[in-house]
């Protein structure tokens, strides 16, 4: 059987450039991992590096409106495995009229696609939340500005190279057993 060669990509590539020089400025050397083509979503990444979805870190993009039509971009790195919970996040930044941006307002702001937006490298004027679930694991994987290339890190290695914010940003998944147990810690006694 013949072996299908993966994308090889030049790291000169802008994107992948750029993240590289933000990590090097802080005295960080990061390893790409370029993946085969075709792998798009954070559960295929996370059968490629051979990691558990959790640890696959997906750089979310929202937006807080100003005036004359200004947008403050903030970047919110969460759990392949989490969604944002868009209450929490406002209540995070204080920012009330927060929304996700659109795949156009990604480009613009951040230079790159809404699937490949890098966790950091990007100007003073962007805000970085990091979901505090991703600081559970040793190693995380995190994108390169490209859809075609990826790199390990150290959860408070990121967060210093993102300069992010540790917060509580991912939605909350009420779990209850069979027996219709309510979640532990809401119980409430009599007397």
């Amino acid at each position: 059987m013949r072996k299908q060669p993966s994308a090889v990509i030049d790291q000169t590539e802008p994107a992948i450039h750029r993240v590289l020089e933000a990590a090097s400025r802080k005295g960080v050397a990061l390893e790409i991992r370029f993946l085969p083509v075709g792998t798009r979503n954070p559960g295929q990444v996370a059968a490629v590096v051979e990691a558990e979805l959790g640890q696959i870190v997906k750089s979310v993009v929202f937006v807080s409106p100003r005036p004359a039509a200004r947008l403050i971009p903030i970047v919110c790195l969460t759990s392949g495995c989490n969604e944002i919970d868009l209450a929490l996040l406002a209540a995070v930044t204080g920012e009330f009229a927060i929304r996700a941006a659109t795949d156009r307002e990604v480009l613009e702001l951040t230079g790159c696609a809404i699937d490949a937006a890098p966790p950091f490298g990007y100007g003073p004027e962007v805000r970085i939340l990091m979901d505090q679930d991703l600081c559970q694991y040793q190693w995380i994987w995190a994108a390169t500005g490209t859809q075609t290339a990826v790199f390990r890190v150290a959860p408070r290695t990121l967060r210093a190279l993102a300069n992010a914010v540790v917060a509580p940003i991912a939605a909350v998944r009420w779990m209850s057993s069979a027996s219709g147990a309510v979640a532990p810690g809401l119980t409430f006694g009599a007397g």
